[in-house]
């Protein structure tokens, strides 16, 4: 019976979803917030970003962040409708601040690891060659980004 409370969401999962958006839904399912868990762990293994962030109001900045970053994703992952150019102009964001783009890329392998974390054994193998294949792909648009010309 679909929608039973005993039926797992990959089982209620009839129509071929991308990987990477199923990810997410399954993560919303648990009702936990992503936020500190991701940051946590950002912070955990690359400590020298927790002075990139302000302490007054940086719990909103955070969410805000990853929020837009996820729909990033999610947009370079599907459609690639534009939003996934926010990746490209936050780059070069970054590298204004100083940032290098090898932990900007980072951000990235931080959100799939704490996702892994969160799905436990819903973590699939199709998910997990999904989020291989954005992450790879992701690493290269950081990378060939233009850097920005200074005046």
């Amino acid at each position: 019976m679909i929608g039973s409370r005993n039926e797992t969401a990959t089982q209620r999962m009839t129509a071929p979803v991308n990987p990477i958006q199923h990810s997410f839904e399954l993560a919303a399912e648990r009702g936990e917030d992503l936020t500190p868990l991701v940051y946590d762990r950002l912070f955990r293994e690359h400590p020298e970003t927790q002075a990139m962030f302000r302490s007054d109001g940086s719990e909103l900045v955070r969410g805000s962040m990853l929020a837009q970053t996820i729909e990033a994703m999610l947009d370079f992952a599907g459609e690639r409708s534009g939003r996934f150019r926010m990746i490209e102009c936050e780059v070069q964001s970054h590298d204004g601040y100083g940032t290098s783009r090898e932990l900007f890329g980072k951000f990235f392998g931080v959100i799939a690891a704490t996702m892994r974390e969160v799905l436990g054994n819903d973590w699939s193998p199709e998910i997990d060659a999904a989020w291989r294949k954005l992450l790879g792909e992701i690493d290269r648009l950081v990378a060939s980004s233009q850097p920005q010309i200074e005046a």
